[in-house]
């Protein structure tokens, strides 16, 4: 095996993390790993937690299989004490299958999909694209379970019109009528079923390959005649069942070229998904090295958090996105948390009352005003050829560190006291472990043009929900909404030890800076 740096090895660790995590779904499941190996322990959000969160404990929860909740609680932990938060999310721009997505043409076997988010959606075309996503299965014994399907060859392209044919000097394809993937020709699956073409049109002959059903009533039709048979097929293989114990099935487009490193040194790493998986991991990652040694818990008076969410890149307004009661519910919960208990049972907020120096009545609320949360969401780096596009004291540049967001009309949630904070933060993050680099990690500031539209993250919506104090910032990239993205190999690392710096000083810090 070849030796890395601490920061080559995060990078690579990166590039893991982004290849097994083509969908929200698998970013959660990669997260888990993880976590797991950490020593977390999976707790679920409709069983009681009083009975048992314990100071000292990691844990993590996940809500749709797309969001997840991972925290620690500090040993000398007491109800209505602060929560430091980072919030990130698991989607990115990508192209989802239909409902109903059989389509043929010309002789082309057609898959429809439907744009999910603000993507660059030329960059789709002329990529080796697969499919991936969760099924719901029968499991055999009367249930239905989730099964993550992930196709690791090349079966769907979207092509495009050559040269020859449209001499437009802009490319803007209809999304209705003009991206639709070809996934192979009627001709070779009818050869591959042994099924004869005869002198059908091409709906009877695609219409040979569907099943019609057992015979019994069911409400909407089978997926094999909604989709087309073998993509059934082969979601049923990757889900571990026969065609027919497929129920329904959430799929995206993804590009099968996997995440690697770049650049004449290989500083730089060019991969699908940067925004937002770079933050995601690097979150997860923070949480962890910050809870690392045996005692780092052991006079920690806060909980430490990371929430990653669905849904961003489509306004968040769902069960799975920010925009939701998740984070609020499970810092209610946690707030009310004794410092320590023996109970076998659900304690009462009755009891907690009793038991600490908080009222439970407002515990939630001394929590939330005293806690923290990072809004992590990749930034722009500055694109050579297009530099007059970025305003000229703010042009974030790749390895040179986390850029806070900053934006008068609130776009971003950034205020001079979180400034300070993250300063404060970055100056005692500990050097690499290999020593390679100082102690501290860089930062950078960023501002849109007047005259340019500004981006959106989670910040806004989770601060005007909670109240808590929040700052916006996240790594900087190239080719955002594109297939294929760029960022700093090096910004990994820098990301996690400000992340882990956060975690391991913020108890120290937030009484320090005077503002209510």
């Amino acid at each position: 095996m070849p030796q890395f740096s601490t920061a080559e090895a995060k990078a690579h660790d990166f590039l893991d993390f982004v290849n097994a995590s083509p969908t929200p779904y698998h970013a959660v499941n990669s997260a888990i790993q993880r976590l797991t190996k950490a020593g977390f322990e999976e707790i679920r959000e409709r069983d009681p937690w009083a009975s048992t969160l314990q100071p000292g404990g990691k844990y993590y929860m996940t809500r749709n299989g797309s969001t997840i909740v991972a925290f620690a609680v500090g040993k000398k932990w007491k109800a209505g004490n602060p929560v430091a938060m980072i919030g990130a999310h698991t989607d990115s721009p990508t192209l989802r299958i239909k409902p109903v997505s059989k389509k043929t043409g010309s002789g082309f076997i057609q898959v429809g999909v439907e744009t999910y988010g603000g993507g660059i959606w030329h960059t789709w075309f002329d990529r080796d694209l697969s499919i991936a996503g969760r099924a719901m299965v029968k499991d055999g014994k009367g249930n239905f379970a989730q099964r993550l399907i992930k196709i690791d060859r090349p079966i769907i392209r979207i092509p495009t019109l050559a040269i020859h044919l449209d001499r437009s000097s802009n490319f803007d394809p209809n999304k209705e009528t003009e991206l639709f993937p070809i996934a192979g020709l009627v001709a070779a699956e009818l050869n591959r079923t042994g099924t004869s073409e005869g002198g059908q049109n091409e709906d009877e002959k695609i219409s040979k390959l569907e099943s019609a059903g057992d015979g019994e009533f069911r409400p909407l039709k089978v997926l094999s005649e909604r989709h087309h048979p073998y993509v059934v097929e082969l979601i049923a293989k990757e889900a571990g069942v026969e065609p027919e114990d497929v129920v329904d099935f959430e799929c995206v487009l993804y590009d099968t070229q996997k995440a690697c490193l770049g650049g004449l040194n290989n500083e730089l790493i060019f991969s699908a998904r940067l925004d937002n998986l770079g933050m995601t991991y690097t979150s997860i990652m923070g949480l962890i090295e910050s809870v690392s040694s045996s005692d780092a818990l052991e006079n920690e008076s806060s909980i430490r958090l990371v929430a990653c969410f669905d849904h961003e890149e489509v306004g968040s307004l769902t069960v799975a996105g920010a925009n939701s009661n998740l984070l609020p519910s499970v810092l209610r919960r946690l707030s009310v948390l004794p410092a320590h208990h023996d109970s076998a049972s659900e304690i009462s907020y009755e009891k907690v009352s009793r038991d600490s120096d908080v009222e439970t009545s407002t515990a939630y609320e001394q929590t939330v005003a005293t806690s923290f949360l990072i809004s992590a969401d990749m930034a722009h780096s500055v694109n050579p050829n297009y530099a007059n596009k970025y305003e000229s004291d703010h042009r974030p540049e790749m390895n040179k560190g986390t850029v806070i967001k900053i934006n008068a009309n609130q776009r971003y949630t950034t205020s001079s006291p979180g400034i300070v904070l993250i300063q404060e933060v970055a100056s005692r993050a500990k050097p690499s472990q290999d020593s390679t680099t100082s102690a501290g990690v860089p930062l950078q500031l960023f501002v849109v043009r007047n005259d340019s539209p500004c981006g959106g993250t989670i910040g806004p919506m989770l601060s005007a929900k909670l109240g808590t104090r929040t700052l916006d910032l996240g790594n900087p990239q190239l080719s955002m909404h594109s297939i294929r993205e760029c960022g700093g190999a090096y910004d990994v690392e820098h990301a996690i030890r400000l992340f882990d710096s956060f975690f391991e000083h913020f108890s120290d810090l937030e009484p320090k800076i005077l503002v209510d």
